[in-house]
């Protein structure tokens, strides 16, 4: 029988890999430094391969057969997870823990209506929240380290599976006295004559507002203030207050009371599709693929009734 790695051995690996430092790795995985040493030694023993350059010192440089280790260890550490998660969801369905990602965009405005409404539905249930970018959620449920995420749909999402449970409308946010200010709703080929405010690199909202406003893929506005840009939407109502230009702000915030006391004038588009769509996404083959989808009834439904503290003025 050819011996095989213990899950221990690969842990230490990953740890190895993401904190690129003996110390925070072993601190990570709750041992020793010597001890998580000597497991990765071990393993390199026993695959007789070297994962490590040692010619590097103290720092900590995978070999190019050890990077190929490292996502197979990630592989095989997500495939004996499955199996435990496979059981707890014949076992117990909607129970037990879940590791729930939810990005900025959407998470201030929802959580505190689907919070709520998901402990009722599913009392057993134990969620775990983790607030991050698109991209960074979507490496965590590929590497087993998330098991589903809130996501504005479409997105850069590539190896994860995806369903669209709602549509979130994008609302036109214009500074006080702005020239459009006495329209009804606005076309969207207006906006396009405006200096257009935008979120930074890394959220998914910056390109999905970019290519509601018909920009190509990689097209930027003529005049977004020399690349300067909003962290956070609250940030992007503050310019905009300021009168620095125009954004593109999803209903869910508008609704959650985002522009409230700010004297930004808030219209509809007059492009009835200008809008993304809030979904969920797992890993492909997820064992608890069925309660993932389990939740999508819950989180249409409390899109359905938004609170009404907030009118487009």
């Amino acid at each position: 029988m050819i011996p095989l790695p213990t899950p221990q051995q690969l842990r230490y690996l990953i740890a190895l890999a993401e904190h690129r430092h003996f110390g925070r790795a072993a601190a990570a995985c709750a041992v020793t430094q010597s001890t998580l040493s000597a497991g990765v030694l071990a393993l390199e023993h026993l695959l007789d391969a070297a994962i490590l350059d040692r010619s590097a010192g103290k720092r900590v440089v995978f070999t190019a057969l050890g990077y190929e280790m490292l996502a197979r260890a990630r592989d095989a550490l997500a495939a004996l997870a499955a199996v435990t998660e496979a059981a707890q969801a014949a076992r117990a369905p909607m129970s037990g823990r879940l590791r729930l990602g939810i990005i900025p965009t959407i998470g201030p405005f929802l959580l505190p209506r689907l919070m709520p409404a998901l402990r009722r539905a599913f009392p057993n249930l134990r969620l775990l929240l983790l607030e991050d970018t698109t991209d960074r959620l979507v490496a965590r449920l590929l590497h087993n380290r998330l098991d589903v995420a809130l996501l504005a749909l479409p997105c850069a999402c590539a190896g994860a599976d995806t369903l669209p449970v709602a549509p979130d409308a994008f609302i036109a946010a214009l500074p006080p006295n702005h020239r459009l200010a006495a329209e009804r709703e606005i076309p969207l080929a207006m906006l396009r004559a405006e200096t257009l405010l935008l979120l930074e690199d890394g959220h998914c909202l910056r390109d999905q507002a970019l290519e509601a406003c018909g920009f190509a893929r990689g097209e930027q506005p003529a005049d977004d203030l020399d690349g300067f840009a909003a962290t956070s939407l609250h940030t992007l109502v503050q310019m905009v207050a300021e009168g620095l230009g125009v954004t593109l702000l999803p209903r869910i915030a508008v609704e959650a009371g985002i522009a409230q006391g700010t004297g930004i004038v808030l219209r509809p588009l007059g492009s009835p599709g200008a809008s993304r769509s809030i979904g969920l996404g797992w890993r492909p083959k997820a064992p608890r693929a069925a309660d993932f989808r389990a939740l999508a009834p819950i989180l249409a439904e409390v899109m359905k009734q938004p609170p009404s503290n907030q009118k487009m003025a």
